[in-house]
Parts: structure tokens; C-alpha cells; sequence
């Protein structure tokens, strides 16, 4: 029952229930301290009534004499009232009563209870009924060598007030006592109050409710403890608010990752994995839906489970700059991926799986690079080389001189243009941000590439037929814009052959790209070489391309600087011969 009721009133009744017990007690040793402090008293006036009668009687003689009427006049002289005084001899016998004219015929009192208190203690008392006057009296009896006096007091109201304990003090212990209930009430209520604020906050807390930071505790020791769990709670919700920003942080920087990664406690339970780590596991282990946790079932992972067992069984500690890790390459179809992982001082655990097919592609595509331009730097450098020392070890006529020197020239070109060609396709795959972007007029690059080409057009007969109805305008770099069209003419010119025509124009536009198509109504490609035309250093009759003077890089700048403008090419047959380009250019 009382703990259906609030701290406050189980702690005001318990304290209200020990106080007065306390006063309880205290007015029952009062009551009983009083009580005997007055029959003290009563029994030092009959004390004093007896002394009076012995020296009385030893003065007069009386008990020698065997004259007790003389004690009449005691009577007399004593101050208090209603006193009676009895001599009894040894043997019980009442010589004398102050209060019974025929005393000689009253019976034996040796045996009465203050008799024989006193004749074993020196003196005894009793409250009882007399036998003889059949009154109440308060009987104290003193034992002397050859006789008792009892003097007793008649037990009437007026000596049962005396006998009583004073009112006035009981009344002031209740008054006291109420007091103290009132003051136990104010005090009880404030703490009462500030554990019922202990309470509500930490309930809030445990059910994370909003809490106020103006919440209120008294200025005594509960309310000390009770602002420091406000503070404390305060900075704790700074600092969990800052965990929350920090952790959000970390999840938005871990979904825009290119990497994997995937977070294990020390029983391979999932802590936090991002969407790019469950993509990157699908392709890997070729399943779908797979979750973070399926990483130790897939065969390919096989040298990273066991780093990860043997890891976790070892009891080896470690510094947080020489943490274990292990690091493995896969290949899955054409994707290349590195796993890398790392564990903790906890032995919690981070894989991490970067694709690094971009990286190894462009790796192998350098080195087929530097394959190529070896190869091709080859024949220019070996041709002039070879005319040079032919200039240097014969005396050859001026009109062969001439002649070797001519080829010495054009071969350098050729080289410079090479050379210049790879330095461009290298500054757009690898510096593309050094590339200004900017308004440019797509009609005014392509007439300025027709007015640079104008003449090597005329001597193939080659009819160009812009189908550029209106300006367009797109945001791009005039050097590439430059080199896309120069290029895509340039191709026609060396491989399409005389008499034919070329026709540029778009024919589709959205809210983002220029649809274009550049065709040539020359030679036809086979379908084998269609789809590597793009290829750096790929020709399709490489004699010819070697005797037209063609890099091999032409297509593959503008493809890449097309690419680098947000758009797409390829490349189709036309029916009835030639070529169509077909690409894109974001607006």
C-alpha cells in the first residue's frame, strides 16, 4: 500500500511514525518520572508526619507509659489534612489510630502489605481500602525498633489530582509534536519535490523526451546533484548531437565513395557497410541481393578469411600505427578490384574494395601506348636518320641533295605532328581541368576548320554541305571543338577518297545535347574495323595510313575530347558507300 504512494508521503509517514513513537516514549518516561516525583513527594510529607510522631512519643514517653491519647494533639498541629496516624507494636497490635475512637479492638496488622515492606526495607507504602473505616487511603508505614507509625493520606480526589502528571505538559508535547508534523510537512515537500524532478528527469531521459534546460532544483544538497545531472545531461547532448552530425558526415561520405567499405565488430557481425561495397560484393561473388555479412562465404575472399581468423585468434596486441592489415587483387570478367584489410586495437575490423579497373586499364593502355609510339616514333626517326647519313657520307648531286632533304622534312613533320597528337590525347585524358570551358559557336569553329582545309578539299573534289540551319552555342573549349571537326575532315581527306561529299549537321536537340552526324558518301569501313576505329594507333590499311602521313590518333582525340564535352560517338556504314559519324555534344 505504501509504495502506491509518492517518496514524499512514505517519507513524511515514516518520520511522522518515528516521531511519535519518540514522543510517546517521552511522555511515558515523563508521565512516569512526574508520577513518581510526586508520590515521592506525598510519601516525604507522611515521612516527615511519622518523624514528627516517633520524636513525639520518644519526647513524651508515651510508648513507655502506654499513653497514646496524648498523639490526639498531633492532630492538631499538622498543616496538612485528612492525615491519619496508627501505631502499631511488633506484634501488630494498633496501640493507637487517630481515626477509629476503638482502636484496641481493631485486628492484627502485622500482616498488612506496608507493614511488611517495612519491617524488611525500613519503611513501605500501599494504596488500598481500610478494612476498619473503609476509605481509601495511601498507607506509609515506618518500621522503628519496637514499633510501626503509618501515617496515611486520604486517597480523595484531592490527592488523586495531586498523584496526577500536569496536563500542561503533555499539552505542550503535542504541541510540539504538531509543530514538528508541520515543519516535517514543509520539509518533506521540498524534498519530495526534488525527487519527484529527479524522477520526472531521468524518466524523460530514459525515454528520450525532449528535456528543458531551465529545470529547476532547490538550493540545498538534492538540488546540487540534481543541476550537476542537468549539466552533465546537457553536455552530453551537446556531445551526442555532435556524434550525430559527425556520424552523419561520415555515412554521406561514405555513400559518395568510390570505395567499398564495410565495417565488422569482433564476432563478423555488420557494423555499417555502404551501398558501393554491396554493389562491388554482387559483381565479385555473381549473386544479387547479397548482404555484408555473406563477404566470408565468397571463395574469392578466401585470403582475406583467413587473415581475418588467424587475426582474430591471435592475442598478439598491437600499436595504432602498425595495425595488421592484408591486401589482395581480383579480377572478375573485364573489372579489376583491390581488397584491402584493416583491424583494429578492439579487433574490430574494416574491409575496403576499390575498383581499380580504370586505374589497371589505363595502366595497360600506357603501356600499349609506349608500345605504339615506340613503334611509330620507329620508322620516321630510322627514315630521317637514314637520309641524313645518306646527305652526310655521299657527294650527291644538288638535285638529289634536294631530294633526300624534302623526304629528311617531311618524315620530321610527320613526327612533330605525331608527337603533337599524343601530347594533346595525354593533356585530355589526364589534365582535363586545365581545359577552359566557355560559350563557344560550333558554326563559327567548323568554318574556320573548313577555311584551314579548304584547299586539300578542292584537290580531292570533296563537296562539303553544312546543315547548320541556326547558331549553336555550346559550352566547351574552342581548342577541341577545333580539333573534333579538323580531325573528323582530316580522316575524310586521307581515306575517303576523291569525288565525294561531306555533310554536317544535328538533327535532334534536347534540354542538354546537340545531336550531330558528320558523313561521308567515300569509302566504306568493314564491320570488323568499326568498332576499334577509335583505338589509338588503329588503322585500318596501315600502309596506307604510314603513306597518307595518319598517326593512328586522330579518331581517338576526338573521340576523348568529345567524351571530355559530356557527350558520345560511334561510328556506321552508310547504304550505297561511305561513312556516318554520329556524336554528341552537351549543351
Amino acid at each position: 500500500m505504501l509504495k502506491q504512494l509518492s517518496i514524499r508521503k512514505r517519507l513524511f509517514i515514516y518520520i511522522s511514525i518515528i516521531f511519535a513513537v519518540f514522543t510517546i516514549l517521552v511522555m511515558l518516561f515523563q508521565y512516569q518520572r512526574e508520577k513518581e516525583f510526586k508520590t515521592k513527594q506525598l510519601e516525604n510529607t507522611l515521612y516527615n508526619i511519622a518523624e514528627f510522631t516517633h520524636n513525639y512519643i520518644e519526647h513524651k514517653s508515651i510508648f513507655k507509659n502506654n499513653n497514646f491519647d496524648l498523639l490526639d494533639s498531633i492532630k492538631t498541629i499538622l498543616p496538612a489534612k485528612n492525615i491519619r496516624i496508627t501505631v502499631i507494636t511488633k506484634s501488630g497490635k494498633v496501640v493507637y489510630d487517630s481515626e477509629v475512637k476503638n482502636y484496641r479492638d481493631m485486628e492484627n496488622h502485622l500482616q498488612r502489605p506496608e507493614v511488611q515492606v517495612s519491617i524488611s526495607n525500613g519503611y513501605g507504602a500501599n494504596i488500598r481500602t481500610s478494612a476498619t473505616t473503609g476509605n481509601n487511603y495511601y498507607y506509609y508505614a515506618k518500621y522503628y525498633s519496637e514499633y510501626f507509625v503509618r501515617t496515611a493520606a486520604l486517597y480523595n480526589i484531592e490527592v488523586k489530582n495531586f498523584l496526577q502528571v500536569g496536563k500542561l505538559f503533555l499539552i505542550y508535547l503535542l504541541f510540539l509534536f504538531f509543530i514538528t508534523l508541520l515543519i516535517l510537512h514543509l520539509i518533506t515537500k521540498n524534498f519530495g519535490e526534488t525527487i519527484t524532478k529527479l524522477k520526472d528527469f531521468s524518466v524523460k531521459l530514459n525515454n528520450g523526451e525532449e528535456i528543458s534546460d531551465t529545470v529547476i532544483f532547490p538550493k540545498d544538497e538534492l538540488g546540487t546533484i540534481g543541476n550537476q545531472l542537468v549539466n552533465i545531461y546537457s553536455k552530453l547532448q551537446k556531445a551526442k548531437d555532435k556524434i550525430s552530425v559527425e556520424k552523419n558526415k561520415l555515412f554521406s561520405h561514405l555513400e559518395v565513395l568510390n570505395e567499398g567499405i564495410a565495417f565488422f565488430s569482433s564476432d563478423k557481425n555488420k557494423i555499417l557497410a555502404n551501398n558501393r561495397f554491396i554493389q562491388f560484393l554482387n559483381l565479385i561473388s555473381e549473386q544479387s541481393a547479397i548482404t555484408a555479412e555473406k563477404v566470408f562465404e565468397v571463395k574469392d575472399f578466401k585470403p582475406i578469411v583467413n587473415f581475418i581468423d588467424k587475426q582474430l585468434k591471435s592475442k598478439v596486441h598491437f600499436k595504432d600505427y602498425n595495425l595488421p592489415k592484408i591486401n589482395i587483387d581480383l579480377k572478375k570478367g573485364n573489372k579489376y578490384f583491390s581488397v584491402q584489410c584493416i583491424f583494429f586495437q578492439d579487433n574490430d575490423f574494416e574491409i575496403i574494395i576499390t575498383d581499380t579497373t580504370r586505374a589497371v586499364k589505363r595502366k595497360l593502355l600506357k603501356q600499349q601506348m609506349t608500345s605504339n609510339i615506340a613503334h611509330e616514333l620507329k620508322t620516321p626517326v630510322a627514315t630521317v636518320i637514314g637520309y641524313m647519313e645518306t646527305l652526310q657520307n655521299n657527294n650527291l648531286e644538288k638535285d638529289k641533295q634536294q631530294y633526300f632533304l624534302e623526304k629528311a622534312i617531311a618524315q620530321a613533320q610527320r613526327l612533330s605532328i605525331l608527337i603533337e597528337d599524343i601530347s594533346l590525347l595525354n593533356k585530355i585524358e589526364e589534365v582535363q581541368e586545365y581545359f577552359e570551358m566557355k560559350p563557344v559557336s560550333v558554326n563559327k569553329v567548323v568554318t574556320e576548320v573548313y577555311d584551314n582545309l579548304k584547299l586539300r578539299l578542292n584537290e580531292k573534289n570533296i563537296s562539303v554541305d553544312l546543315k547548320l540551319t541556326k547558331e549553336v552555342i555550346i559550352n566547351g573549349n574552342q581548342s577541341l571543338l577545333f580539333s573534333i571537326f579538323y580531325n573528323l575532315f582530316d580522316n575524310v581527306i586521307k581515306y575517303g577518297g576523291e569525288n565525294i561529299e561531306i555533310v554536317l549537321g544535328y538533327y535532334l536537340e534536347d534540354e542538354n545535347y546537340f545531336y550531330f552526324s558528320f558523313l561521308n558518301t567515300g569509302n566504306s569501313i568493314e564491320q570488323k574495323h568499326l568498332s576499334r576505329l577509335f583505338e589509338r594507333f588503329y588503322r585500318v590499311d596501315a600502309g596506307r595510313s604510314r603513306r597518307t602521313g595518319g598517326t593512328g590518333l586522330g579518331l581517338a582525340i576526338v573521340k576523348n575530347a568529345i567524351i571530355l564535352h559530356g557527350g558520345e560517338i560511334s561510328a556506321r556504314n552508310v547504304t550505297g558507300g561511305g561513312v556516318e559519324f554520329l556524336f554528341t555534344l552537351k549543351k
